[in-house]
């Protein structure tokens, strides 16, 4: 009796552990379980193990629980069932597709028009769309979460189809009539030649699945689409094709870049909406993944070549597509970093972060701080306004003594948001943790609130140099944690990859960049000395590089006399500093003949420009106000209802503000300030974002 009851324990465990018992794979539909089954008599006629089993599922999400309760072991999965099977169940991605040799274990989403169109990935609102199908990864999770995520489409209260079909012209997403929107999202869908299946996510519908979606913008129902990157070139040039699309060329079509550039089709590895992830069989945590692969290698040795009696890849017996595996597939290879986030990577993860909000965990109340008795007046009238248009969620007001005080009860959790000038939005992020939601967008002709970070230089022809050239020159600078002087210009060094900083050590690293700096701060003795080489202190020589007035190069004016009596070759300051400081403007001894005709501006394309083009060639636009929030907060939530409410608003009025959606993050170190990537053509709004800049408590 004891015998048998160790043999069963024994068996139990190995049952647990995979080891040589059996795999139970997992079905989402009776033809793939078919296929599992035939798959399953091929292993064992040929002698592989551990035993492969067939468990069937209602659907993939049905079989993602059955995995997490220990009643299946492995299916495959695309990226966004992969996304909520690690995040919300722990379970990990241990093998992937391979689809060709050029993109390996992934794929690329772009977007297409008509080489002839006009269309920018900035002028989507309002265009027709044609799409893979509802929930689709490439034809909707990535496309509408990257609009999401960079603030061109806004949603309210969670409600992602509603956002879609306002923000685009009429639509075809296969498979959203049973939606509440579908006048809309299925407004540009034909069915099948005598018109049944209008909108089906099935191939009843002509405009279904990659193809299909192409097809919808090749025949001018729709003016983008968006599609896997080889969708084009497999449906033009000639190539073996239905009839539509005998006579269409690829040259005849262009991709959006997500710079607002265009570019041909063939550039889909530079010009895309985000890199998406391969299928990839999931496992649970506990899982040995080796054995898994190692079952799956010896399937495909023996069945993935022509003439085998069985055929892994292929779904065509069965009479559908993509069973198991993608059909697609040309190997299966191992996952080294087995985790959720490693396989899907910071582009796709972004996509899908745009489209993650579920709508029963909404707070009821927004609850925003107030500082004053006007504001208090400002937001009761906010609260109605927003109630009578039922705008979600509610305002509530709720007043403090000072922005630190909103700071706190923010962090605390006691109050939800606040909107804080240029420097508290500093101190919010750097102090309290705070993240920017919403950022004000002023009229291309009023910068009274909001100023331009620029990199000011003499105009000498014997000693010119650009942006590109910053290496070992010597930098005049503010202090330490001035967004114009120190959060905008070296993140926008680190971010362009000039400056490398090691396990974000961004003291040092720059200190290393440049020759010689001047940086102010309150305790230089904590301080790399580089930063201070430049700074002179005050008339006796007392008080070097302290971060306040008792140095001569502190503030704005003090980086600029830095550069002005020859101590640094360049100056990062706010656009205004120039003019404050020449033209007769500062009659101090130092800046009394200076002429603003003598100073020109480094800019991020590689050129140089006069004082005034500050607007064209400048590191960052800063606006004076932002909406920041917790971290944990929904910061999509709080645009989405922002924006409609700013829709809803009479507009016209010169100076008119707009708001516009804040946030990105490119290294987890701190807080800092948006950046404008080195192109000829700056971007023209301004946002906030997270930068790698710095931490340290000086």
């Amino acid at each position: 009796m004891r015998c048998r009851s160790a043999a069963m324990w024994i068996f139990l465990a190995l049952r647990t552990a995979l080891g040589s018992v059996e795999v139970r794979w997992c079905t989402a539909s009776e033809p793939e379980q078919q296929k599992c089954e035939d798959m399953s008599q091929a292993f064992r006629e040929a002698g592989l193990q551990p035993a492969l089993l067939c468990v069937q599922g209602t659907s993939a999400d049905h079989c993602v629980q059955l995995i997490a309760a220990h009643e299946a072991d492995a299916i495959t999965l695309d990226g966004g069932a992969i996304y909520e099977a690690g995040k919300e169940h722990g379970l990990k991605p241990v093998v992937g597709e391979v689809y060709d040799q050029e993109v390996g274990t992934s794929y690329y989403a772009v977007a297409v028009v008509k080489r002839s169109s006009n269309v920018t990935i900035n002028t989507l609102r309002g265009v027709k769309s044609c799409h893979t199908g509802i929930n689709r990864t490439v034809g909707w999770n990535v496309p509408v979460g990257y609009l999401v995520d960079s603030g061109r489409l806004s949603v309210m209260g969670c409600d992602v189809l509603k956002a879609v079909s306002e923000y685009f012209g009429g639509s075809c997403v296969p498979g959203a009539g049973e939606t509440r929107y579908s006048e809309s999202l299925c407004r540009l869908c034909r069915g099948d030649t005598s018109g049944e299946g209008v909108c089906d996510k099935s191939p009843l519908e002509r405009y279904y699945d990659y193809s299909g979606a192409f097809r919808c913008l090749a025949e001018g129902a729709g003016d983008v689409a968006f599609v896997k990157h080889s969708t084009v070139l497999e449906n033009t040039d000639g190539r073996t094709l239905p009839s539509w699309g005998h006579m269409l060329m690829s040259r005849d079509f262009e991709l959006l870049c997500r710079d607002g550039s265009r570019a041909s089709v063939t550039e889909w590895q530079h010009c895309h909406l985000a890199r998406v992830p391969a299928h990839a069989v999931v496992v649970r945590a506990d899982t040995d993944a080796g054995l898994i692969f190692r079952l799956l290698n010896e399937g495909q040795r023996l069945f993935s070549h022509e003439g085998s009696s069985f055929q892994m890849f292929s779904s065509e017996a069965y009479g559908q597509k993509n069973l198991l595996f993608k059909d697609s597939t040309l190997e299966l290879v191992p996952i080294a970093t087995q985790t959720y986030e490693a396989w899907l990577g910071p582009e796709y993860l972004h996509a899908m972060k745009g489209l993650l909000c579920d709508p029963n965990r909404l707070p009821p109340y927004l609850r925003w701080c107030v500082l004053s008795t006007p504001e208090i007046q400002k937001c009761g009238d906010m609260a109605v306004a927003f109630s009578r248009q039922r705008l979600k969620p509610e305002i509530q007001c709720v007043s403090a003594e000072s922005p630190q005080h909103c700071m706190e009860q923010i962090q605390a959790g006691h109050i939800d948001a606040v909107t804080l000038n240029g420097e508290d939005i500093h101190t919010a992020g750097k102090t309290y943790g705070l993240i920017p939601a919403a950022g004000e967008l002023y009229a291309a002709d009023d910068r009274s609130n909001s100023y331009f970070v620029v990199a000011v230089v003499k105009r000498d022809s014997a000693y010119a140099f650009t942006v590109d050239e910053l290496r070992g020159k010597r930098s005049c600078h503010p202090g330490f944690g001035s967004p114009a002087g120190w959060d905008v210009p070296v993140g926008a060094l680190i971010h362009w990859g000039y400056i490398r900083p090691r396990n974000c050590d961004v003291l040092t690293a720059v200190g290393q960049f440049f020759n010689a700096s001047c940086v102010p701060v309150n305790n230089p003795k904590k301080y790399p000395s580089s930063l201070c080489a430049l700074c002179v202190g005050d008339e006796q020589g007392r008080n070097k590089c302290t971060g306040n007035s008792q140095e001569r190069y502190y503030g704005d004016s003090g980086a600029f006399r830095c550069l002005v009596e020859g101590a640094g070759d360049v100056a990062f300051v706010k656009h205004t500093t120039i003019f404050d400081n020449t033209n007769g403007h500062n009659p101090e001894p130092w800046a009394a003949h200076l002429r603003s005709q003598d100073y020109e501006l480094l800019c991020p394309n590689g050129a140089r420009a006069e004082a005034h083009q500050f607007a064209a060639c400048n590191l960052a636009q800063i606006p004076s106000h932002a909406v920041m929030v917790r971290p944990d907060t929904n910061i999509f939530t709080v645009y989405g209802l922002l924006d409609k409410a700013q829709v809803s608003q009479p507009r016209g009025h010169r100076g008119a503000r707009a708001l516009r959606a804040a946030w990105g993050k490119l290294c987890d170190c701190h807080f800092g300030m948006s950046l404008q990537q080195p192109s000829p053509h700056p971007l023209h709004h301004s946002f906030f974002l997270f930068n790698c800049i710095i931490l340290t408590n000086i």
